[in-house]
This record gives structure tokens, sequence and C-alpha cells, in this order.
């Protein structure tokens, strides 16, 4: 599906952009859509660097490519925008979860999550098609050693990512 251009115009309005990798098994894009008001919590962040970008930097309206990990094809699969503030992710306090994390104080909680709404599904982009795309060369993902789940995108590249490969 191709955007309107009104949701384009939205998205590359956006404050800051990002790239933020899920597990279709935990939540795909096909759950955010279906998902009440289209939104989701990006639950599980148990990287610092990852929580950082949550807490620190992530705003309501930034723009978001929604991207297919650890599957047989990965890569971007939708368009999305951050929809709240940060807040604690529950299940860093849960014996049960996979996410569980004795550490972690209720008081001052270590893991934050934060609302994602999607907003646009397109077929996989594969990551090939991004590495073999000369114009994305400093897309961060693309890095040598970058297996961060959520991670910065510059808004020329979020802009090319759009325009000419987001069908």
């Amino acid at each position: 599906m191709s955007l309107s251009p009104d949701l384009l115009e939205r998205l590359l309005n956006a404050r800051r952009f990002w790239l933020m990798k899920s597990e279709p098994g935990e939540c795909s894009i096909d759950d955010a859509l279906s998902a009440p008001n289209q939104t989701v919590s990006w639950f599980g962040i148990r990287n610092y660097q990852a929580r950082n970008f949550i807490r620190d930097d992530m705003e309501v309206g930034d723009a978001v490519l929604f991207y297919h990990s650890s599957c047989a094809e990965p890569g971007i699969v939708g368009a999305a925008e951050i929809a709240s503030a940060p807040y604690p992710d529950e299940l860093q306090f849960d014996p049960q979860s996979d996410y569980f994390d004795p550490k972690s104080p209720k008081e001052n909680p270590r893991w934050l999550t934060i609302d994602v709404k999607a907003l646009a599904k397109c077929p996989v982009i594969p990551i090939k098609a991004l590495r073999n795309d000369p114009a994305l060369a400093n897309l961060r993902i693309l890095q040598r050693g970058n297996r961060l789940s959520i991670t910065p995108v510059e808004r020329d590249d979020f802009a090319h990512i759009l325009k000419t490969l987001f069908h």
C-alpha cells in the first residue's frame, strides 16, 4: 500500500525518525493494525541504549519504520508513530514473564516502554533491498555490528525509504 500524500507529509514533518524492530511472533504489523486504536506497547526492551532512546529522545508524533526481525524475511513492513510518553514496562516486575528483571525496583524502574500506533502496512522491504540502495549507505541498521531494536533514522533516509521503497 502506498502512503496517502497527507500521511506522507505528516510522517516527514515529524520531529524525529526511528526504526523499531519487533519479532512478528511477539508483535507483528498486523497485530498492531488490529489492536485498539492501532496502538501497541513496545514492551520487552532490555538494552540500555534502546531504553535511553525511549527515555530521553522519543516523543509523541515521532515517525517510525516498523521492522520485522528474527523471521524468514526480515525488513520494513510498515509505518507508525510514537503514541505515548515513556512509562514503566510492567513485565520487568512479573516473575512469570520472559522480561522479568529481579534487580529492577518498582520505585525506580530500570526498563521503560512506549506506545506505538501503526499507520500503514507495506510489502516487506527486505534488508537486502536496503543494503543494495546506495542512498541508504549510512542507515544505522546497516552498520556492522548493529543489533539494537531501536535506532534513529536520518530524515533524508526516512524520506527516501517512504518515497522510493514503500509501496
